[in-house]
């Protein structure tokens, strides 16, 4: 290998019910008959990262949006490895790749920039949900014996004939609208809950948000309508629009649940904008 590498591996050992650990091992046994340098951290991370050329990250979304905002001016290149039970921008990066080789192809790519965006003054990666989004993350924060996109579509589905839309002001390239709005997502990445194609036409790296707007709909068509949202076939729907973006703000006439990269935050107004290039992320897939 050209580059020469010394590793920080963090880890968050609660992610993926203890998951991420049993990953770390490997990972670190994996490097280090490679005789590669590397430096374990169990939940007790550096206040910085000085001397190590990468840092290897083991745990979701939710570790991942944590590490970054800890380490927000960080330069050095990131990969992240499947370890949480919501693994969505992992899987943006890096598709359904096998741990072994996304381990070869980190210490065989170059790094590249990502965008990310900044929430209410909080860092994200994949997106911000805001409306019934924001209250299915709400739900899910009491304790479950299920997770990830299973615990994901179960909430989903014992909360969508029931939830009321939110009246919200919206603005956004130079124009303001106001409404009742079922979910409002600004996305960096794609996918959401595991497996929900919230934004199909996002890019981590084109230099936008993806500002997708879901109007009023009646219970029983959210219903009919929900496979669709899995699946990324609802762009087309009349109630649904989509808007490339920079920057937006959102208003609600009193605080209302939101999610941050699956993390739950309350707000009654969300200033939300783009940071292109905020980090480097080794062995992500071209798109």
């Amino acid at each position: 290998m050209i580059h020469s590498f010394n590793i920080a591996i963090v880890c968050n050992t609660l992610a993926g019910s203890g998951y991420s650990t049993v990953l770390t091992r490997q990972l670190q046994e994996l490097l280090e008959s490679q005789h590669i340098p590397c430096t374990v951290f169990m939940d007790d991370w550096p206040a910085q990262f000085t001397g190590f050329s990468d840092v290897f990250i083991l745990g979701g979304d939710g570790t991942l949006n944590h590490f970054i905002n800890q380490y927000p001016n960080i330069s050095i290149p990131l990969s992240v490895f499947k370890g949480g039970s919501g693994n969505d921008f992992g899987w943006k990066l890096y598709g359904n790749l096998p741990f072994e080789a996304q381990v070869r192809r980190a210490l065989e790519s170059a790094p590249s920039p990502v965008d990310a965006g900044r929430c209410n003054g909080r860092l994200f990666l994949n997106g911000v949900g805001i409306g019934f989004d924001g209250e299915v993350v709400r739900s899910m924060g009491k304790k479950r014996i299920i997770s990830g996109h299973l615990a994901y579509l179960v909430t989903v589905i014992r909360k969508i004939f029931f939830y009321r839309e939110k009246v919200l002001e919206l603005a956004y390239n130079g124009r303001k609208e106001q409404g009742k709005y079922f979910l409002i997502s600004i996305a960096n990445g794609s996918r959401y809950g595991g497996g929900f194609m919230v934004a199909p036409q996002a890019v981590v790296n084109d230099g936008w948000l993806d500002l997708v707007i879901i109007r009023k709909i009646h219970p029983i068509k959210r219903f009919f309508y929900l496979p669709r949202v899995e699946k990324g076939k609802h762009i087309s729907l009349p109630f649904v629009k989509v808007e490339k973006v920079t920057q937006v703000v959102i208003k609600a006439e009193e605080s209302i649940p939101a999610h941050l990269d699956g993390e739950l935050i309350e707000h009654n107004e969300f200033t939300i904008e783009l940071l292109p290039g905020k980090f480097l992320f080794r062995g992500q897939r071209s798109e």
